[in-house]
């Protein structure tokens, strides 16, 4: 490790180690913080803080030569913890935002190392021109741009222009062998960049090589007036319209939206508060405030969930919505993302159609569970985020049975995103919830391009001779609850196998 940090260090590359003194150590805990406590005891041997992407090469020439471990790093936002490293090598990216609006290609291209943030600044520093044009980036700011395009990335217009990867044209890597490699999508499909660039859009990140940087295409929104209709309201229905709160939200999963709008919904059980369950709307629509109000009255029957939807729903500048409402909407998400956050945190995800007989299944199940989380932790302050470690096993274990429930109705009886990675999905299933039929072809590319799997992590791409997979198609097989404290303790066994007094001195100082 030493010789490698001095190789790094004589091509300019900036090293941090746990131990160093003043501004290096301070700099070296900023780059491990997490926000999420699961992660808390991240101690990688260096950080590396490359500015440009030679530097990247120098970095993964010198890993792979000296067979060290890389974990790449933009925002840090995986919520399974796979952008966290916990020895070797942290790959962090954050110097490298550089960002090129070019309004008269349509066309943005940006470093790896750059946030949603430092993307939408370009729309709205050129707002005269820019207003009515989108780029298909996170609803979280603070969001990294890599992870987000190399997983697919829901934006609040993908139903109006499709995922973020599809907007992607061109993608540069340093592969395996520390080669800087340009694909685009004109490359033919069937070649080996091809097959490479098709990997890269929506595979998610970590598997074929470090992306460096990235040209998407800007979109315009079909309002003539380049207004975004946004709002967002948190319904907790009184004991009247509960009576009918299952089938407001059939109806509502069901209707038949136009592509051009956008409602998140997020299922609330906040147990500080006795005002019941409820639902969180976040809306995004590419029109005017009259079309929106008119869909409004047409698809939600509840009076007075309608009332409010459209009262708290205005029409603005792209741009303003950029710079204004899309950092409001998500400020809870955006706390969240610092290193100041002191909650720990767990995820998984499913992905379902929504015919009529799935939707009805799923919220009967979702509202009896969420009327059994009340009963269990009445007066506790959780929702899968809880501050006292203890509750691990309580919420694994819960999340396990709901998990259990809901995973017969996803696509294929296994689909999930993986850009809201499960880190516990089985071994033998993961890369069926997270590509189905597309892994074979994937393994294929990864034996192109990374054929002695230097790029290794829990949930990467696997290669064909060394691939397992369950023959029964299982996903959810392992116990959610026996993993219990299971990453904080193996954490530790790496930290506690290192000898550095700067280390303790951390631990006390964090109050661990």
């Amino acid at each position: 490790m030493e010789k490698a940090i001095g190789a790094l260090k004589s091509r300019g590359v900036q090293v941090l180690k746990p131990g160093s003194i003043g501004t290096d150590q301070e700099e070296y805990e900023r780059c491990v913080a997490t926000p999420n406590l699961l992660y808390r005891f991240s101690r990688p041997d260096c950080v590396v803080l490359p500015k440009d992407a030679s530097q990247v090469q120098a970095i993964i020439q010198e890993a792979k030569s000296k067979r060290l471990k890389v974990t790449i790093k933009c925002g840090g936002h995986s919520y399974a913890g796979h952008s966290t490293a916990f020895q070797g090598v942290s790959l962090d990216l954050r110097r490298m935002k550089n960002v090129k609006l070019d309004l008269t290609e349509m066309t943005v291209t940006m470093e790896s190392g750059c946030q949603w943030g430092d993307v939408y600044k370009t729309l709205i520093d050129n707002r005269r021109r820019a207003n009515g044009l989108i780029i298909l980036g996170g609803r979280c700011p603070p969001v990294g741009v890599s992870g987000f395009i190399l997983g697919g990335g829901l934006s609040p217009f993908t139903r109006s222009f499709g995922m973020g990867s599809d907007t992607l044209m061109e993608a540069t890597v340093v592969t395996a062998d520390g080669e800087q490699v340009t694909v685009t999508e004109k490359h033919a499909r069937t070649s080996k960049e091809g097959m490479l660039f098709w990997a890269l859009s929506g595979a998610g990140g970590g598997n074929f090589g470090v992306l460096v940087s990235m040209k998407l295409k800007v979109q315009r929104l079909r309002n003539r007036d380049g207004t975004v209709v946004a709002g967002r309201y948190q319904w907790f229905p009184d004991s009247e319209a509960m009576e009918t709160f299952l089938a407001t939200m059939n109806s509502f999963y069901t209707a038949d939206w136009p592509k051009q709008m956008t409602i998140d919904s997020t299922w609330l059980c906040d147990l500080r508060q006795n005002t019941g369950d409820g639902v969180r709307f976040t809306i995004y629509f590419d029109g005017n405030k009259q079309a929106f109000d008119n869909l409004i009255d047409k698809h939600v029957k509840q009076p007075d969930l309608a009332r409010q939807l459209k009262r708290r729903s205005l029409p603005e500048d792209s741009t303003r919505f950029l710079h204004e409402t899309l950092v409001a909407q998500w400020s809870e998400e955006t706390e969240r993302s610092f290193p100041t956050n002191r909650t720990y945190t767990i995820y998984s995800s499913f992905v379902f159609t929504n015919d009529r007989s799935t939707i009805e299944k799923l919220t009967t199940i979702i509202k009896k569970q969420m009327e059994t989380f009340r009963r269990l932790y009445s007066g506790e302050k959780v929702e899968f985020l809880w501050e006292d470690k203890w509750m691990e096993r309580d919420m694994r274990g819960f999340l396990g049975k709901v998990k259990k429930e809901l995973r017969p109705y996803s696509l294929n009886n296994s689909a999930a995103f993986i850009n809201f990675p499960d880190g516990i999905l089985a071994k033998k299933g993961y890369e069926r919830a997270y590509f189905g039929d597309n892994r074979q072809e994937l393994r294929r590319v990864k034996d192109i391009w990374d054929k002695d799997n230097f790029f290794d992590w829990d949930q990467g791409i696997q290669l064909p001779q060394g691939a397992v997979e369950d023959p029964d198609g299982n996903v959810d097989m392992e116990d959610d609850e026996k993993f219990t404290d299971s990453i904080a303790r193996e954490q530790w066994k790496v930290f506690e196998s290192k000898d550095i007094e700067a280390d303790l001195d951390y631990l006390t100082k964090s109050g661990f």
